[in-house]
């Protein structure tokens, strides 16, 4: 029998380390105080942000540096149905992902007639467009932007504890699903198809690989995510404006750090790089502009020894996937059988030489 590796253990080890996360961010209300829950509402939004831009540039090749589009459109719809319509703030932010999801319809027939540098222009250029046209609604403040109701905000509780209670569980179950669905996603044929075109765009279109419908599903995957991170961020800052909504520093700068730091086209990369994120931010803000050119050298610094980030550096290290994300095809019954066990796979019968 061989033996396992010597550093089998880690693999274990990690998924329990995730495991212990997955259980402080649970318990987060009743652990943390007013500030860490703000400070871990961020953190979920940003990483459902860093999870749909993973997504796009490290699978389906769509290297798009104008996706806070859809994080400003989710904010303006999220505040437009709660405060105009007299959304409740849970059904606003549904409506203010759904928002995002037609309105990348019509992006993504825009931008998907370009391709590489041109596709990166040409989304950040639609960005600042609806970042000028959001300026223009006066019902929303103009380019200075305008503060949520009072109504609005004690809807989801009076006391200043509870209102940030709901909002982080909000926030966290945006993030699950975004974390379950596109795991879900990526072990199914269509996430099989995503991989193949990360590893060799041509040989998966020769294959049969449909390149063009599965850009178009994830794009348009990604869109409601990031609306609803959008409306979350809106319902923690209370108040929406132009620069911050359609903001390109925080909603894509950061966005594609994280993603490149904790390593792009893997499922682990981006919550690898928003944990390192936050950690840089929080103890290395107090430098000034240092923070952002430490970021910048720790990045390039990453890349030049590993290209596929963190986790490509310490997939060296750890056997195996933490999360296991590998196409599992379904077992295919014995030729004249009805129907097969689920999960099983059987294997037919060696032939015996004649003679």
């Amino acid at each position: 029998m061989p033996k396992a590796p010597f550093n089998a253990w880690l693999v274990p080890a990690g998924r329990l380390l995730l495991l212990l996360g997955l259980c402080f961010l649970i318990a987060g209300p009743w652990v943390c105080s007013i500030p860490q829950l703000q400070l871990l509402t961020q953190f979920l939004s940003l990483l459902v942000i860093a999870i749909m831009w993973n997504l796009l540039a490290g699978y389906a090749d769509i290297v798009s540096v104008g996706q806070h589009a859809f994080v400003g459109i989710g904010a303006y719809a999220f505040f437009g149905f709660a405060v105009f319509a007299g959304f409740s703030p849970y059904l606003a932010l549904l409506a203010g992902g759904a928002t995002a999801l037609v309105f990348a319809v019509p992006v993504m027939l825009i931008i998907f007639r370009l391709r590489a540098a041109y596709l990166a222009v040409g989304s950040w250029v639609v960005a600042e467009t609806l970042m000028l046209g959001a300026g223009k609604l006066t019902a929303f403040g103009g380019g200075s932007g305008v503060s949520m109701p009072v109504s609005v905000v004690r809807s989801l509780g009076v006391q200043p504890a509870l209102r940030y209670s709901h909002i982080y569980w909000l926030a966290l179950a945006v993030a699950a699903v975004a974390l379950a669905t596109t795991w879900l996603l990526m072990r199914s044929r269509i996430g099989l198809g995503l991989t193949a075109m990360r590893d060799n765009e041509e040989g998966a279109g020769s294959v049969g690989v449909n390149l063009i419908r599965s850009r178009i599903l994830c794009f348009l995957w990604t869109a409601p995510f990031l609306g609803l991170a959008g409306g979350i961020i809106t319902l923690q800052k209370l108040r929406v404006a132009p620069p911050a909504s359609f903001s390109i520093t925080d909603w894509t700068v950061y966005v594609i750090f994280i993603v490149v730091i904790g390593g792009i086209g893997s499922f682990e990369g981006p919550i690898i790089g928003t944990v390192v994120f936050f950690l840089i931010r929080q103890y290395l803000a107090e430098i000034g502009v240092w923070h952002f050119i430490i970021l910048g050298m720790l990045s390039i610094g990453v890349i030049m020894v590993e290209p596929r980030g963190l986790w490509g550096i310490l997939r060296r290290v750890v056997p195996g996937d933490l999360i296991p994300v590998s196409h599992r095809p379904p077992a295919r019954p014995l030729a004249g059988s009805d129907s097969a066990p689920s999960g099983t796979h059987l294997k037919e019968p060696h032939s015996t030489p004649a003679g």
